[in-house]
Formats: structure tokens, C-alpha cells, sequence
């Protein structure tokens, strides 16, 4: 069957399909205008665990997700396709993660590396393998783009998307990040990793192609993280949460913050949205949750005012998702903001969504 021929013997409304791709579509990659790349990495985290799990249970979860959503009621037509993570990634993740700890556990016991041979052997090898999935990473999004296709990374942790922008910048002179966060991310080879999820926005800098980097809902960082702010020229705009948070019990609206974080971003944008930016309750297994945050309705406004603010969407990256022993709450979070940005992204690059629905309320 055509892709045609396929949307209209599908039912909508139905559960979706055991053996279809995230969010239950009948489609195969070829018939889908949307590419999500998942990537269960996390070897450096430093606190919580999971992240790695995220992909999977993000893609378990979105088997639940109504497909006509209100602002995108046509966007299951477009095709959504997530590939399969090379199985040695996971395995890669597990491993090189256990060698991690014995130097994390040095770090915070206040020893030097550098006089522990094997310890300094194993980083090397963290750091080597780290880039080495960077690159393949970058292979993998370039593949997809030069099909034609609208190609988003789903993490994974934080440090997941690197190969991401580099592909990016191959492609575009300049943009700029919109990144949701509870963290800068801006240290510089936490911990002696120099692909540290806490360094991704730091290495992001390094990409000349990277104009501005403008930071939402931050409330936790270092003393270093500050330093690389204030000498960065006006190259990184931070939004406090606590800053946004007094504006609003002084009158301020959302909208009008929108208006202002929007108006700060260079004319293309690509999306960086650590699940930990919201409010914990929203994604309670994250790694490295924080009190405060925006809501998931905050989140999914500001993405529906860039979309229609002449802006244009890149692309975008949704990482730190961990689900719980108990429940799959986590993962039913991040598959719902994973389809509403795939919407966001759509619309914005004139593919059609649908109308959005208006009901009767009066």
C-alpha cells in the first residue's frame, strides 16, 4: 500500500499497533516525514540513574497517546518513525557506566586522577568512546536529513545531542538553542569527562555555527557555569527560574516572558529540553531533579509561540527521561511532549497539522 492508501485504513482512534512504530503509526520510516533517533546513553551521570531507559520507556508509553491531539490533529498523517538504537549502544552505556563510577568515587573522595594509572586509563577510554557516538550519532542524523526528512533525538542523557548540533551545523551557518532546563550544563569536563551531560551546553559553544544559547527555567548551577556566561559576550542568555518566577508575582504574564525569550533567539532554532526543567512532580526518576520549574503546559506554549512567531524550527532533543520501578509516569510525560513538539516542529515548517480544534465552551 501507498502511504495514502495506508492513513485511510487506519483507525485513529483505535489503540495503536503492537508491532507499529512510537505512538502505534502503521508507517515505515520511508513513509514518515518525522525521524526520532533514540539514544540510551548516559555513562557520566553523577547522581540519579535511567536515563538510558528513557527511549524505551518513552516509546512503551506512547503506545497510550490519543493521536488527535487539539493543536495537531493531523500530524499522525505526516508519519512519525522511531528507529531502532544499534543494540551496542545500550551495552556500551552499561559498561563504560561502571568504569565511570570508580572515578566519580575518587573525584568526590578528593584524589587526583592523574596518580591513579587505571583510573586515568579508564577515562580516556570513556572520553574516546563517548566521541565515538558522538560522530555516529551525527552519521545517523545526516543520513535522515538528506532523505528529506525532519530528524529529532530523543536522549538518553544530556550528553546525548552533541553529535546532534554538530550534524546540524554541517547544515545550517547559524542558530541559536532554546534550552529547558533546571541546569546551565555549562561546566567544563565535569568530573574529568569532556562528553559530561553536565558539559553539553559548554561543548555546544565550541560549535562556532552556534550563535546563542538561551536558557529557561535555570535554577542550579556553579561557580564555573557563571564564569562561562559572563565571558560569553551575550552568547548565552540566562532565564532564572527564580528571575521568571518574581517577574510573574510582580504582574508579568508567561506570555509576555514567551514574547521576550522568543524575541532573544537568533532566526533559526533548535529545541534542547531536559525533562528535569519542569516541575518535579512531572518527571519525579529524572536524574537530577530540582525544586521549582515551569509546567508542561508552560513548556508546550512557549514551543506553540515560537512555532508561529516566523522563527524557523531546526530541530529539537528531549533527553532525561528515566521511568520508575513502580509506574510508567515518566515515560507517559516525555511521550506526550515528545509528540507535541514533533507538532510544533511540523507546523513550523509549513507541514500540515490540521486546524486546530476549538470547542464550544459557552
Amino acid at each position: 500500500m501507498n502511504k495514502q492508501q495506508i492513513i485511510a485504513n487506519f483507525d485513529p482512534s483505535q489503540p495503536g499497533l503492537a508491532d507499529a512504530t512510537v505512538f502505534g503509526l502503521p508507517f515505515s520510516a520511508e513513509d514518515s516525514e518525522i525521524i526520532v533517533i533514540p539514544v540510551p546513553w548516559e555513562v557520566t551521570v553523577s547522581y540519579g540513574a535511567g536515563a538510558s531507559e528513557g527511549p524505551d520507556a518513552v516509546m512503551d508509553a506512547s503506545f497510550q497517546v490519543d493521536l488527535n491531539h487539539q493543536d495537531f490533529p493531523e500530524l499522525w498523517k505526516l508519519g512519525i518513525f522511531m528507529e531502532e538504537a544499534p543494540k551496542h549502544w545500550k551495552t556500551n552505556s552499561d559498561k563504560y557506566k561502571s568504569l565511570a563510577q570508580p572515578i566519580i568515587e575518587a573525584l568526590e573522595a578528593g584524589e587526583d586522577i592523574e596518580t591513579f594509572p587505571a583510573l586515568q586509563s579508564d577515562l580516556d577510554k570513556i572520553n574516546k568512546v563517548c566521541r565515538e557516538l558522538h560522530t555516529k550519532v551525527k552519521e545517523k542524523v545526516l543520513y535522515w536529513t538528506n532523505k528529506g526528512k525532519k530528524v529529532v533525538l530523543l536522549g538518553g542523557d544530556h550528553s546525548t545531542p552533541l553529535g546532534y548540533y554538530e550534524a546540524l551545523a554541517s547544515q545550517h551557518d547559524n542558530f541559536g538553542i532554546l534550552h529547558l532546563d533546571a541546569h546551565m550544563d555549562l561546566r567544563i569536563a565535569y568530573e574529568g569527562f569532556t562528553f559530561s551531560h553536565a558539559s553539553i551546553m559548554y561543548n555546544a559553544l565550541q560549535i562556532p555555527q552556534i550563535s546563542k544559547i538561551v536558557q529557561v527555567g535555570i535554577r542550579d548551577f556553579c561557580e564555573q557555569e557563571v564564569e562561562v556566561v559572563m565571558k560569553s559576550n551575550g552568547r548565552v542568555l540566562v532565564n532564572t527560574d527564580a528571575d521568571l518566577k518574581a517577574e510573574t508575582f510582580q504582574g508579568k504574564t508567561w506570555e509576555a516572558q514567551c514574547d521576550t525569550i522568543i524575541a532573544s533567539l537568533p532566526q533559526k532554532v533548535c529545541i534542547s529540553f531536559d525533562i528535569d526543567g519542569m516541575y518535579p512532580w512531572y518527571c519525579p526518576n529524572t536524574g537530577t531533579p530540582v525544586p521549582g520549574g515551569f509546567s508542561f503546559e508552560q513548556a508546550t506554549y512557549l514551543f506553540n509561540k515560537l512555532a508561529e512567531s516566523g522563527k524557523e524550527i531546526i530541530g529539537f532533543d528531549l533527553v532525561e527521561v528515566a521511568p520508575g520501578e513502580s509506574d510508567d509516569w515518566d515515560g507517559n510525560v516525555g511521550a506526550r511532549m515528545l509528540f507535541h513538539m514533533c507538532g510544533v516542529l511540523a507546523k513550523n515548517n509549513g507541514l500540515n497539522t490540521g486546524k486546530k480544534i476549538v470547542f464550544p465552551r459557552t
